[in-house]
């Protein structure tokens, strides 16, 4: 399954792109994590649905400097997800 997921509130200096990283990885995710410049962090993850869907979970909450005001997700089942690196999940430069 993948996810396209805008994360909006204070979540930009706040540890929230490593901390995604970090529970990516953990959940065996492919993807990336960046900021955007409308001070959101916007997040592409692909995988098992259930790993996906806890990656979701956690979200809403974030780290713990992070104040979590809103998330969009939207679920991507047959379009392919744009600069994916085979086998990784990884932070990429602001947009």
């Amino acid at each position: 399954m993948q996810i396209h997921i805008k994360v909006i509130g204070r979540v930009q200096g706040v540890g929230y792109r490593a901390w995604t990283v970090r529970q990516a990885k953990k959940l065996n995710l492919t993807g990336f994590v960046r900021n955007r410049r409308d001070k959101s962090v916007e997040i592409w993850a692909e995988g098992e649905i259930e790993a996906v869907n806890a990656l979701l979970e956690m979200c809403l909450k974030g780290p713990s400097w992070a104040r979590v005001e809103t998330i969009l997700p939207q679920s991507y089942p047959d379009a392919p997800m744009p600069q994916i690196k085979a086998n990784i999940f990884e932070s990429v430069g602001t947009v």
